[in-house]
């Protein structure tokens, strides 16, 4: 079926019929100009958009991308947009699939851009990569791919490589057993919503940089790079931190906690640690975070079994052969025991990273991050005065107490003295708990 050209009277369209042009109009022109364009990668394109086409098999996402009015619909969550495609002058729909192309790409390309889409450009690097020198528009496709977020941080990637890995591997199901994979927007945690030390930050950031320039690392031979001990009492934000890592760096996460890779049976353990660490290797690059490190190497005594022993060493072989320069794995271990350690396993990490329990300060912006969302009138820095010795964890139970206590008065605007009846609760449970445990 043809187009047709726009009258005076597609003016007075209905806001029913004229949802979905924009989006219509921006797939098929990314469509068209990745298609087109061999340099562009699935990196380009936008996550809702290549998560609709990419291929589990070859883990791409195949050329040339076809466009119907179902991609439409299903990519940007909308009804029905068949008026919307008949009232664009520059779109043919044909067969019996609805399929939808261009006629004109240079009519389309101009009628988009007339649109006000700057920041619809601006968040699609594909299309960005076309308008960057299109007409003067103040638009940077390096910018766009930079606000982008690349492939690796799909889960649709992710459980493809899991399948390539199950298909090639042996016991790999038994394997996947030992560790949970996330993929970074499975991930809740964020790095905004965290309240970080300065050293924190700044190994942070050197991170970052060692993944920006592995090559270059590579190149200069300085491959003992990338392997983070995490050490702070609990509740300090040592496993908040590893999974927002994930998303910050746009890379899936391997998390094992020690004690589920240690078997009932010693002589399996150190096998399992084995295969975890060639899993985190096959899933590259990604993070693979050991929870509980403390739970394995410990400190050895000549009392130890041998079997305990051979898993300690098997562990501490398998962090030395391990690289995030060469194989892409970025190693982050934590532990709320670090006189547990001794020190082969203390100087097999680069950096050793302290969380402390936090200051007032620190305790005054948990609060306001906590609270950001939630109704009410509340002085943190009064909180912030009366909860030393708390953790992040902690402040977070007692503002979960001040709402659930509010939600059973039918509130959902919570006050200081909320807050302080949380604060007094949760003091009391911690007495109460120091009481029984010293019976």
């Amino acid at each position: 079926m043809g187009s047709r050209a726009k009258t005076g009277s597609d003016a007075e369209l209905s806001d029913v019929r004229k949802s979905g042009e924009l989006e219509t109009a921006e797939l098929l022109l990314t469509a068209e100009i990745y298609n087109r364009s061999d340099s562009l990668t699935e990196d380009d394109l936008p996550p809702r958009i290549r998560k609709h086409y990419f291929d589990p098999v070859t883990k791409k996402v195949r050329r040339p991308i076809y466009v119907t009015e179902g991609d439409v619909q299903e990519i940007y969550g909308l009804g029905s947009v068949r008026e919307a495609a008949r009232s664009l002058p520059f779109v043919d729909r044909e067969g019996l699939r609805d399929q939808l192309r261009l006629t004109v790409f240079d009519v389309g390309a101009r009628w988009f851009v007339k649109r006000e889409t700057l920041e619809r450009i601006r968040s699609n690097p594909t299309l960005a990569y076309f308008y960057e020198n299109y007409d003067s528009l103040d638009v940077s496709y390096a910018e766009a791919k930079k606000r982008n977020q690349p492939l690796l941080t799909d889960r649709e990637w992710v459980q493809a490589k899991i399948r390539e890995l199950t298909a090639k591997v042996e016991e790999a199901d038994d394997i996947l057993k030992l560790v949970r994979i996330k993929a970074p927007e499975d991930v809740r945690d964020r790095m905004e919503d965290l309240v970080l030390t300065g050293e924190q930050v700044k190994e942070i950031d050197k991170a970052a940089k060692a993944l920006e320039h592995r090559d270059y690392l590579r190149d200069v031979g300085l491959y003992d790079i990338g392997k983070l001990l995490f050490v702070g009492p609990p509740g300090t934000g040592k496993t908040s931190t590893a999974m927002a890592l994930s998303g910050k760096f746009g890379l899936p996460v391997v998390e094992v906690r020690l004690s589920m890779v240690t078997s009932q049976y010693l002589g399996e353990t150190s096998k399992n640690i084995d295969k975890v660490f060639d899993l985190a290797k096959n899933l590259s690059p990604c993070i693979l975070f050991i929870d509980e490190f403390d739970f394995v190497a410990k400190t050895r005594t000549s009392e130890e079994h041998g079997a305990i022993k051979r898993a300690v060493n098997t562990l501490l072989k398998a962090i030395d052969d391990i690289s995030l320069v060469e194989d892409g794995v970025l190693l982050i271990a934590a532990t709320n025991h670090p006189q547990l350690l001794d020190y082969a396993a203390w100087r097999r990490f680069d950096k050793i990273v302290n969380f402390p329990l936090p200051d007032q300060e620190m305790r005054r912006e948990i609060f306001k991050k906590v609270l950001a969302k939630i109704q009410g009138q509340v002085d943190s820095q009064v909180l912030a005065e009366r909860t030393e010795g708390y953790s992040g964890s902690d402040i977070r139970l007692v503002v979960r107490e001040a709402v659930l206590n509010a939600l059973l008065e039918e509130r959902r605007v919570i006050d200081q003295e909320d807050m302080e009846k949380g604060i007094q609760e949760f003091d009391r449970r911690i007495r109460d708990h120091r009481g029984s445990a010293a019976t």
